[in-house]
């Protein structure tokens, strides 16, 4: 069975990369301070898009009682972002501390749409930590519940 990603955070994610694309191109120490956030935030987005999102694509359905065998096939994903979590909180601390660095560049070289993307994409990381991640491990936990394996 293929797992979405539900749009709307598909489509977070895609104005993120966008929001920071014009911060790199902004130039001067925003332009060097995204970058060094696109350094580690890319390849924590590749992988939480790979195992840590599609999960929540099976929320409705759950919530609406459907259940399939074929849904077994989230384990996969729900147990790898089980065991690479530590990996995970880690990149948020990497990529956090990077967007503390472009605030005060954008705050130093007077770009505060910039500062606010930073504080937003803290936001962001939190709300994985918080929610998403969480979320998507007990629909594996849920799954692995109400289909006996």
């Amino acid at each position: 069975m293929k797992f979405q990603i539900p749009q709307p955070m598909k489509e977070e994610h895609e104005e993120l990369h966008v929001e920071l694309r014009k911060a790199v191109m902004a130039g001067g120490k925003v332009g060097e301070a995204a970058k060094a956030v696109a350094h580690v935030l890319h390849p924590h987005f590749e992988r939480e898009e790979k195992f840590a999102l599609p999960p929540l694509g099976l929320l409705s359905a759950l919530a609406e009682g459907k259940i399939g065998p074929e849904m077994a096939d989230v384990f996969t994903m729900t147990d790898t972002l089980k065991a690479e979590l530590p990996q995970m909180l880690e990149e948020h601390k990497a990529i956090v501390a990077a967007l503390e660095k472009l605030k005060a560049a954008a705050k130093q070289e007077k770009k505060p749409e910039v500062a606010r993307f930073a504080e937003k994409l803290v936001l962001h990381a939190q709300t994985e930590e918080q929610v998403s991640y969480p979320t998507a491990i007990l629909i594996g936990e849920y799954l692995r519940l109400k289909l006996g394996k």
